[in-house]
Order: C-alpha cells, then sequence, then structure tokens
C-alpha cells in the first residue's frame, strides 16, 4: 500500500526554474541541517531534520525553506501508508523553491518515528499535525494569519491524503487542503456494502506490521508492546506497531469473514467523514480510477460533502490509483502547487484547473510508443449519476453456486498492480463457470461514453440458512465477437443481501467508471458469488438472480476532452508482479469454459457413495487448440485407504487433472466423481476435500499457531472437528509454531500448508509436490504422515517428481504421459512384473546400437539409465534377448530383473522424462 510518486515531468515554466544550476550537496556534521547550494537562479534549499517530541512518541520531522528571510506560507506533506517522510522530500524542495516553509513527518510507526500505528487516530496522529501547525506558528519564516496561527496548507496522498482532510476538520488554522487519492470513510473503503475487502486489510495490517521490524529507531521511538490484545494464541502481540484495539478489530473480523457493528464504528470515527460538517477550507480531491483500494465513490462523498460547507472544491480523476501507480503525478503536483499559490499565497492569477478534471486515453504516441491522455473538464463537477440512459438486460432468471469455503474465487482486480496489468492489456478478470450469472444488452446503436456510477436492480434469493448472501457486480464491455470483453479499471461492487429465503430486492452500485463504449459493443452485467479480494460466505449456498428493469448508466455531457493530448508516463510492470498475477491464477482461461457453465449437475451415483475418485473418460483441450489436448480419455479410480501416486513427466497432464478434479477448471469431456457426487465449480463434495496445490496464503504478522486456528474459525465448523493436534503433529515445526509466519522458511512454509490442509481430516487429501522446500529428514516424515493419513480409512492423491519416495510411500500409481494413461495399478505390480530387465553393458553404447535393441522382435521399448539400458519386453524371453545382444556384439557384463519405479517408469514412458 505504500506509494512511491515517480519523478514528475512538470510544466516548462517550472521546470526551467528548477533545471538553472546543477545543485552540490554539503553536509553540515552534527548540526542536523543540509544545504544544497545551486547554481543560477534555483535558490539554495535548506533542511533541518529533527525529532518532535509528542506524547507517547517522538516523531521525526525535515523542515526545508528557500530563497531570503522573508516569511512565506507553510505547507505540511504527509506520506502514504508503510512509507516515511523520505517519500515526498522532492516535493518538498520543489515546494521551498516556490516560496514555500515545507514540513515533512514520518507518521506515528513509520520511518523512524516512534509510537504505535492509529490508522490517522484523532488522539495522535491528528493532534501530531496540530502539533506540527504550533511548530510552524513559532518560525520566523512562516507567514501568520494571526498569532499563533500560520498561513497553512496540508497535502498528502493515501494515508498523507487522509490525514490532510482530518487535519482540516479538527484545526482551524489550516487554510487549503489536496488530498489524493485518499478515503472519506474507512469503514466504507474496508467494507463496503458490508463486505469484507480482506486482501487489502491483510496489506495493511501486514504493512504495518513490516513498520515494527525497522532498526534504527530514534531515541525514544521504540513501539510499547500491544498488552491486552485479544486473539488466538496472542495473535494480536505479534501485530507489529498497531494499536492493539486495531489488531483485535482485524482478527475478528477476519475469522467471522465480514464486520461488526463495533468494528465500522472505530474506523468511522477514525475518517474524515466523521468531521465532515467541519471541513470549510478549498480543497482540491484527486482520485485515481485505477483504484480498488479507495475508489471514485469515496472522492465524490468527500467533494459533495465540502461543498456543502460552502468551500471552494474541484474534482479531479487522475490516471492511475493504488492498482495502476501514479502516471501523472507531475501534472497532480504542479496543479496542487498552483491550487495552493492561490489559496495560500493569495495568487489571483494562479490558476487552479477546472472544477472536474478526468484523464481519458488518447491512444499511442508513435515516436516513443507511450500511452497518450487528453484530459476532459467540466465546469461543474457531475456527481456519479448525471445523464441517465438506459439500457435493457436479457438473461432471465439464473440460479449458481457460492462454492463451500468460498472457494475458488474469481478474480477481477489484484491489489496494487491491477491497473498496470490492465494498462497492458493483460485480461486477469475471471468468472468460474456455475459461480455467476450474466445478463447482456443489445448491441448499442451508437457510442456512449460512461461517467460515473452505473446501477442496476436485482431480485435475489439465497437457500443459505440465514437467507445471506453475498454478490459481485461487474460490468463488461463485449466487443462485437462476443469474446474480447473489458472489466474498465478491473473494478468490481460487493454487496451483502440479508434475509433472502423468499426472494428480496437489492439495489446494486457498480463501481464508479470512466469508459467508453463504442458502438455496436454490449454491455454485460456479471453477478458472481465469489471475488479473490473479498471474503465470501465459507458455507456452500445457491443463488437465484434476476434483474428488475433496465440497467442504468450515468453520462455526464457536459464533460468535454481537450483537443490536444498531453503526454504522459507509461504504466510500469515489473517482472514479480507478472509473476505474482500468475501464481494468484495459477489457471488457465480458455473461452470453451464458460460452455455449460449453467447445466444442471448429474444426480449422484449411489453405487459410488463409498469410492473416494472415479474419472471418467476425463478430456480437456489446450486454449484455442482443437487437436492438441492437455488430458485425453483418462480413466482410472482410487479406493478408500489408498495413497496413490501421480506420476508423468512435464506436461503429462498433472496438474490439470488435478485443477479439473478440484473443479478450478472445467473439462471439455468425460466425468470426475468424488464419493459417488459429480465434480463441478463450487460442488458441495468439494468440501469433502482437502487440498495442497500451489501453498497457501498466510498472514505474516501471525504464529504458524494463530494462522491454523484463524482458518479453522472462518470456516465456522466446530473447534473439536478440526482435529488441530494430529494437524500440529503433522506439520513438525516444534518451537517455530510460536513464531510469526513471517520467520518461516521456505520449508516451514510448506509444512504448514500442509497442515492447514490436513485440517478436519478430509476424506480425500490431494497434495501437489508436497515435499517441495523439504529437507531429507522432513521429506522421510512427509512419507509417514501419507502412510499414517491414509491408515485410518481415508484417501490421499499425491503428485511429485521423487521417484524413489513415491515408490515407498504410495501404494498404488497412476503413470500419465501427453495427456493420456500409461498404466495404472499397485507399486509392486509396476516395479516388480518381471517384464523389464536391466542390461548392463560392459562397455560403451552408441545411439546406433540402442535402436537396433528396440528393433527387435518382442522388445517394446528400451531408455538409457545410469547404471545400463532398461528394455521392456513384449513377447521376448530373457534367454531370447541375451542371444540377441551376443549376435549384435553388445558387450554385456550382466543381465536381471529391475525392482525400482525410476526404471519402471521411464521405461513406460519411453526414456522422455
Amino acid at each position: 500500500m505504500k506509494l512511491r510518486l515517480p519523478r514528475p515531468r512538470l510544466p516548462r515554466r517550472r521546470r526551467t526554474r528548477l533545471l538553472a544550476g546543477a545543485a552540490a550537496l554539503a553536509v553540515v556534521a552534527g548540526a542536523g541541517t543540509w544545504t544544497a547550494a545551486a547554481s543560477g537562479a534555483a535558490p539554495a534549499v535548506h533542511r533541518l531534520d529533527r525529532v518532535v517530541e509528542m506524547p507517547g512518541a517522538g516523531i521525526d520531522t525535515s523542515y526545508f525553506t528557500a530563497g531570503g528571510a522573508g516569511r512565506r506560507p507553510a505547507v505540511l506533506l504527509g506520506h502514504g501508508f508503510g512509507g516515511s517522510k523520505d517519500d515526498v522530500r522532492a516535493q518538498a524542495e520543489r515546494l521551498a523553491r516556490d516560496g514555500y516553509a515545507v514540513l515533512t513527518w514520518s507518521a506515528r510507526g513509520f520511518g523512524r518515528s516512534g509510537g504505535q500505528i492509529g490508522l490517522n487516530d484523532p488522539e495522535y496522529e491528528v493532534k501530531d499535525v496540530s502539533r506540527l501547525v504550533d511548530w510552524l506558528a513559532r518560525r520566523p519564516e512562516v507567514r501568520l494569519d494571526k498569532d499563533g496561527d500560520p498561513r497553512v496548507g496540508v497535502a498528502g496522498a493515501s494515508y498523507g491524503g487522509a490525514v490532510s482532510l482530518l487535519a482540516a476538520g479538527y484545526d482551524p488554522r489550516i487554510d487549503a487542503i489536496a488530498p489524493q487519492i485518499t478515503y472519506w470513510n474507512l469503514a466504507d473503503s474496508l467494507f463496503p456494502q458490508g463486505v469484507f475487502k480482506k486482501l487489502w486489510a491483510g496489506l495493511f495490517f501486514t504493512t504495518g506490521s513490516a513498520a515494527g521490524m525497522q532498526p534504527g529507531l530514534v531515541p525514544g521511538a521504540a513501539a510499547a508492546p500491544a498488552p491486552g490484545a485479544s486473539g488466538p494464541s496472542g495473535a494480536a502481540g505479534a501485530c507489529g506497531r498497531f494499536q492493539p484495539e486495531l489488531c483485535a478489530m482485524y482478527e475478528r473480523v477476519a475469522v467471522a469473514g465480514k464486520p461488526d457493528a463495533e468494528a465500522r464504528a472505530l474506523l468511522e470515527r477514525r475518517s474524515p467523514s466523521a468531521v465532515g460538517d467541519r471541513i470549510k477550507v478549498p480543497t482540491l480531491i484527486v482520485q485515481g480510477q485505477d483504484d480498488s483500494l479507495f475508489p471514485l465513490d469515496q472522492a465524490d462523498a468527500m467533494a459533495k460533502a465540502i461543498a456543502a460547507n460552502g468551500a471552494p472544491v474541484s474534482v479531479d480523476w487522475a490516471a492511475g490509483g493504488h492498482d495502476g501507480g501514479m502516471p501523472e503525478s507531475g501534472r497532480v503536483e504542479a496543479r496542487v502547487a498552483s491550487w495552493f499559490d492561490r489559496y495560500l499565497k493569495g495568487d489571483e492569477d494562479a490558476g487552479t484547473g477546472p472544477a472536474f478534471r478526468v484523464s481519458r486515453s488518447g491512444g499511442i504516441d508513435s515516436t516513443d510508443g507511450a500511452v497518450r491522455l487528453r484530459g476532459a473538464s467540466g465546469g461543474h463537477y457531475p456527481g456519479l449519476g448525471a445523464g441517465p440512459r438506459q439500457f435493457a438486460l436479457s438473461g432471465g432468471e439464473q440460479g449458481f453456486a457460492n462454492p463451500a469455503g468460498g472457494a475458488p474465487p474469481a478474480l477481477s482486480s489484484l491489489p496494487g498492480i491491477g491497473g498496470q496489468l490492465a494498462a497492458l492489456g493483460a485480461g486477469l478478470s475471471l468468472d468460474f463457470p456455475g459461480q455467476n450469472a450474466r445478463f447482456e444488452s443489445q448491441p448499442l446503436a451508437e457510442g456512449v461514453r460512461i461517467t460515473g456510477t452505473p446501477t442496476v436492480t436485482l431480485n435475489v434469493r439465497s437457500s443459505a440458512e440465514d437467507g445471506a448472501a453475498v454478490l459481485f457486480g461487474k460490468l463488461y464491455d463485449v466487443g462485437p465477437d462476443g469474446r474480447q470483453a473489458v472489466l474498465p479499471s478491473r473494478l468490481v461492487a460487493p454487496v451483502r443481501v440479508e434475509n433472502a429465503q423468499q426472494g428480496t430486492r437489492v439495489e446494486l452500485r457498480l463501481p464508479a467508471v470512466d469508459h467508453a463504449v463504442e458502438a455496436g459493443h454490449r454491455l454485460r452485467l456479471v453477478v458472481a458469488a465469489t471475488d479473490l479480494g473479498y471474503a465470501s460466505p465459507a458455507a456452500p449456498a445457491t443463488y437465484t438472480v434476476g434483474v428488475q428493469g433496465a440497467l442504468t448508466v450515468p453520462v455526464a455531457d457536459d464533460v468535454r476532452t481537450a483537443s490536444a493530448g498531453l503526454p504522459a508516463w507509461t504504466w510500469g510492470l515489473p517482472l514479480g508482479a507478472a509473476l505474482l498475477a500468475a501464481a494468484l491464477l495459477g489457471i488457465r482461461r480458455t473461452g470453451r469454459e464458460g460452455a455449460g457453465a449453467r447445466s444442471a449437475a448429474p444426480r449422484p451415483d449411489p453405487a459410488l457413495a463409498g469410492v473416494p475418485l472415479e474419472i471418467t473418460g476425463l478430456t480437456k483441450r489446450y486454449a484455442k487448440a482443437q487437436d492438441r489436448y492437455a488430458v485425453r480419455d483418462l480413466s482410472f479410480r482410487v479406493e478408500k485407504g489408498q495413497v496413490l501416486g501421480l506420476l508423468g513427466p512435464n506436461g503429462a497432464g498433472k496438474t490439470t487433472t488435478l485443477r479439473m478434479l478440484m473443479g478450478l477448471i472445467s473439462p471439455d469431456a468425460g466425468e470426475i466423481r468424488v464419493f459417488g457426487h459429480a465434480v463441478r465449480a463450487g460442488a458441495p463434495v468439494l468440501s469433502r476435500v482437502g487440498a495442497f496445490v500451489e501453498g497457501a496464503g498466510f498472514l505474516p504478522h501471525l504464529t504458524g499457531r494463530a494462522n491454523l486456528e484463524l482458518y479453522w474459525q472462518a470456516t465456522g465448523r466446530p473447534a473439536e472437528d478440526a482435529h488441530l493436534a494430529e494437524a500440529l503433529e503433522i506439520a513438525g515445526l516444534g518451537d517455530a509454531l510460536e513464531r510469526a509466519v513471517r520467520t518461516y522458511s521456505q520449508g516451514m512454509r510448506q509444512r504448514l500448508a500442509i497442515a492447514q490442509a490436513m485440517l478436519g481430516m478430509p476424506d480425500l487429501l490431494i497434495l501437489d509436490e508436497p515435499t517441495n522446500g523439504l529437507d531429507p529428514p522432513q521429506i522421510r516424515e512427509m512419507r509417514d504422515v501419507m502412510i499414517r493419513y491414509a491408515a485410518g480409512g481415508r484417501t490421499v492423491i499425491v503428485s511429485s517428481h521423487l521417484l524413489s519416495e513415491v515408490e515407498q510411500s504410495c501404494t498404488h500409481l497412476v503413470v500419465m504421459d501427453r495427456g493420456r494413461l500409461v498404466q495404472a495399478g499397485e507399486v509392486a505390480q509396476i516395479t516388480g512384473g518381471g517384464d523389464t530387465l536391466l542390461v548392463t553393458p560392459a562397455g560403451p553404447v552408441d545411439e546406433g546400437t540402442v535402436a537396433k535393441v528396440a528393433a527387435l522382435e518382442g522388445v517394446g521399448s528400451v531408455a538409457v539409465a545410469d547404471d545400463g539400458l532398461l528394455v521392456r519386453l513384449e513377447g521376448a524371453t530373457a534367454a531370447g534377448l541375451i542371444a540377441e545382444l551376443v549376435r549384435l556384439e553388445v558387450p554385456v557384463s550382466a543381465v536381471g530383473p529391475h525392482r525400482r519405479l525410476e526404471d519402471a517408469f521411464l521405461t513406460l514412458i519411453g526414456g522422455a522424462a
């Protein structure tokens, strides 16, 4: 969540002044001050670093001035969550050169400041700002409106933007503010429509926990522990620098999967909305369009409230945001400076910009391939519902499932990188078959520019015992081919529905966007049961949703796009972000997965009620391929008490098979039945399956034990059903179980993830490469674990590349190659069938000789092993083979039967491993 603004590109007037001379730095030892001496017209910037002692904390500050000794207005610059005063130093220096006295500070719990993080607690962080204003009032460089009242503005992004709003509400000495990409009501941001935004909340607390680990704190800045914080295993004590009540609130909501009234009240008391009627100063509101954390409706609420107080307000919808970076940081910073020129310096000629501005794509710059942005503006802020137009949607009433545990979840945006991926054309939006309803308009006769919040009324029924449902609305722009669908800014709108057993009506307010839909395109409304970024009910349920009336779309006709575009920095996407996206997805979206998504599941087969798994004719083609198969006509059966090893070389189709088994992707043909029930996305029978497929996500600031306890509590099942003691014995973490997960090695995380998969002792356990990251003793322990687990009548399926471990731990094998079944049966049957001989040559054997042996009558295949040739017989005898080898003049020192799985595996797949 830490927002680092790149070095901006300033307007030519400012850029010329800043580039007039190169700065040379001279450090004054021991004085806490450095001076940047510049040649030419650019004045020197002086910086004073000091720790301001405040109740319960030392606050690390930097004070910037430039030019002569005359008095000038002051500006306080706040930083983003997880950052420090260093993040805004460059902006502070530029404002100092422009004639301001600038004070930056690291908020409590961040950088080198002490204290605990209070999420802009009015009793701490907000009062800290007032104390900094007191300090400015005593500086001889700062202009005063009256004694003790400096002429001062506050600006900042995200966390710093919120404190600028709060400062204006609590301290009447603040004269102007410029909050950026921030929140009005933090409870609405983290619990929109009563739904827990779990990924972003997790990042909040992970970042805050990491802040508590920073070394080199200034004297007196050490954070006090959080005594008395509630939570399992004393987990709140590992909550870094957060106040105890915030730790307890987060853990309580994370376990319940939804907010309670106390959590909402706690965050609302610390939100600018709590003092909205007191904010009466000129306010420049900049909000990002690619922002799943603080979307545009937060800026809308603050604009309406502050304007109602009679204060001048301008609203700027910039490109980027928490999900998309800040490609317009230079333009935004220049506008903030002009805003302060007008309202702090009193410069009547300073241009503050239009009442409303929105950045729109202006195509690609042909010279450098960069995205060009064009500004559209209006003489007044239109809000989110201007110029409504209606579009009828077809689709009728549709039923779909909320899967057990809310997994696998649909995907809209990834916190911090979703907008960047969207800007690069990465199609991450993913809706699982059987977990959503779709409604679609006719092709548009003419294009329409959506500017604001589309709305639609839904009729909802829920099969849940309490009649509750959590739904996620998305509005797609679908091209004429019906397949190219764009989800603007990758945003989704959640809504919690209560008491819908007999049906209820709810208004769905979709994400606010600025997006042009071309003529011939369709609008597609998707209502889904899950989303990766949010918490869904743990209990499986079915929902029925229909549309009541038309989709209403806002159109702000008075907002006109500028005729010329302005160049902007392109979005950068680190390789790590792409890898993160791939890891989170872990599946390949295909055009065929939607086929039959709403078809009814086959009835359970009573004859298979006691059979953990039966796969029949399973087939899956590669995406966009009619004749290339990941899995083809695969059939096998697994019985109770078996430990089945799934083997095959890379590309054999093992992982695809496991994903179909888990309901993550749909087969093109064939059937999977678990205890007689057909597997579909969200099938209730999947609650009897435990899986370790690609690791698990843990809360890094909590202990291993607390993570397991919280995970189980979140399922809503009784604590005694968790069999936690058995899972902890399996984990084998010892004392590390009581340490924070962030201190774990990869192997330790692997063992904790497997223990989590075994919680509840599921009847069928699936382990994909469970020994990755484990050392040899741990691998042996895992072997014993699987054997003990199946001994109680449960079933284990394990996919592994360690053939020696599979041979010792598995009772049965399924060998795959190129998507097909090669052989299935007991391990002893496959390894010791006597049809494969190990031929040990007395000297080197060339490829030609191997080919001649393979061509012999009665020989099925020949594979080269480390200690000889593995020859699989199909009709020939051992004596006959020896005779043929003599005839071919192959020097042989020994011929005998093999007993290793590795040998059998190589012969079965023809040496292709």
